[in-house]
């Protein structure tokens, strides 16, 4: 028997959300016919799971977590089910699998060792972000998270809009949902008065948010964003 496939599966960005709506019915197939899966938390996977009308008792599928703890020597063993010939899925806490989480260690490891990766579609925070920004969407950057000290952070923004003047490029980021409001403070402070900023928070769920305005804007309407997922797009 050869090995298994590795399936990259994409999950809900909103918790509140119907899987049915934001994932393709092929995508949801494969999540149902599947019965081992690395995910980066088992709690919130057997929600996942158990919403998208997953068939079996979730004690029957088998869950590996693969997260910023996990160390590099354990990965391997996570791989163990594909190489013995059955199908695993990885499956992200939001959003696409191996992008800004630790996923791509495995999925580096499963093309090393010959395992065949199967990218399925789903929704991307940081695509739907920029369709909907209106901002530069040839050229565009993912910083991930930026640093959480104040003074650290005005200069990681200062930076990221001097890049964005300097190759007319789209600068997107991200925040724990409990600095969101700090970091909007920084970006306010900072930034000049008509760089362009979007902010998406809640995307594809019941309360989804998108605002595009430039940095004079922001500061007039004074809007807070709140503890929610959200993410941030820049254009000098």
């Amino acid at each position: 028997m050869g090995p298994g496939r590795l399936y990259l599966l994409p999950a809900w960005l909103a918790d509140a959300s119907d899987p049915a709506s934001v994932l393709p019915a092929p995508v949801l197939e494969r999540i149902r016919a599947l019965d081992a899966f690395v995910v980066e938390n088992a709690k919130s996977a057997r929600r996942f799971l158990a919403a998208c009308g997953h068939p079996r008792p979730m004690r029957e599928v088998a869950l590996e977590e693969l997260n910023e703890h996990t160390p590099d020597s354990a990965v391997a063993a996570l791989l163990e089910p594909a190489l013995a010939g059955r199908d695993l899925g990885l499956l992200s806490e939001a959003g696409v699998p191996a992008v800004a989480d630790p996923g791509a260690a495995l999925v580096a490891l499963a093309h090393a060792r010959g395992v065949t990766v199967v990218p399925c579609v789903g929704p991307s925070s940081i695509l739907l972000a920029l369709m909907a920004s209106g901002l530069q969407g040839q050229r565009f950057r993912f910083a991930g998270y930026l640093p959480a000290d104040s003074a650290a952070r005005k200069a990681a923004l200062a930076d990221l809009e001097r890049r964005s003047a300097r190759d007319d490029e789209t600068q997107v980021f991200i925040e724990t949902p409990y600095r969101n409001d700090t970091l909007l403070a920084d970006l306010l402070a900072t930034c000049r008065p008509a760089t362009r900023l979007c902010i998406a928070a809640d995307l594809t769920g019941p309360s989804e948010w998108v605002r595009s305005a430039t940095i004079e804007r922001w500061r007039s309407a004074n809007e807070p964003i709140g503890k929610r997922p959200a993410i941030f797009l820049l254009l000098a």
